[in-house]
């Protein structure tokens, strides 16, 4: 939310008006003055840029999100009663909050379940009631107030994180970009590993066609040793002996 262009709209230079110029657009666009209904869109788009922040959105999506506040305030533009005798931001609020949730929780590429949703909405409300007291909002204080456990709070928040390209660039100067991708590590293919499924290779195929037959029905198929003697037709105890002998050969050929 550090940038100031969103949408296409100049946020630095979005008009403020008072209660009383609201007062008296909303009185024309009950009439059916459009003129007025855009500008008095224009006008309050302030606060559906303050209420976006809350949600504490990344740059990349905060695009989409600013839209869909905008929705909200359209609607509650709509629907206001301006014979009810409230201010216009109180009534329009909860209407933009609940467009900016609802576009959270359905465009969401990953699916989460309505408790993890619900869970995440109430740490969100207590992270802000912290923070609105000038407190750091932990996740152990906010555990605290909702009386859950800390790591369901961790849980809520990673379970809407909105997910991140492995080509995001996090770094570029003079030309260079470094990507996202590039300072994460491949802990499953290091050098290491990789010499080691050499040498498990290579002592597989020492051993004789039943052994690696039985390793393969017994680890890659996860048959159990009755099973396999079924299967290869000799006895359970023979399937035992034979698997432990090829184990053991193969321990100490690649040790």
């Amino acid at each position: 939310m550090q940038k100031v262009e969103i949408c296409g709209v100049d946020t630095s230079g979005l008009p403020k008006l008072s209660n009383k110029e609201n007062e008296e657009l909303m009185k024309r666009i009950k009439a059916g003055d459009k003129q007025a209904r855009d500008t008095f869109i224009v006008g309050n788009m302030r606060l559906v840029l303050s209420l976006v922040k809350r949600f504490r959105i990344k740059n990349l999506g905060a695009d989409d999100v600013f839209q869909a506040g905008c929705v909200g305030l359209i609607k509650a533009i709509d629907g206001f009663d301006i014979s009810v005798g409230v201010k216009f931001s109180t009534y329009a609020v909860p209407m933009i909050v609940g467009e900016i949730k609802r576009y959270l929780r359905d465009g969401n590429s990953l699916r989460v379940s309505r408790s993890i949703r619900d869970m995440a909405y109430k740490v969100l409300k207590a992270r802000e009631d912290i923070e609105s007291g000038d407190e750091e909002a932990t996740t152990q204080k906010i555990a605290q107030r909702l009386q859950v456990a800390e790591r369901e709070v961790v849980y809520a928040l990673d379970a809407i994180s909105d997910p991140v390209s492995l080509f995001e660039p996090v770094y570029n100067k003079s030309g260079d970009t470094l990507l996202l991708m590039d300072q994460l590590c491949d802990e499953k293919n290091t050098d290491e590993i990789w010499t080691e499924h050499v040498a498990l290779s290579e002592a597989m195929e020492k051993l004789g066609e039943r052994e690696k037959r039985i390793l393969f029905l017994r680890y890659f198929e996860g048959k159990t040793q009755t099973e396999i003697s079924q299967e290869v037709g000799i006895s359970q105890a023979q399937v035992s002996r034979l698997e432990k002998n090829a184990i053991s050969d193969i321990r100490k050929n690649i040790s």
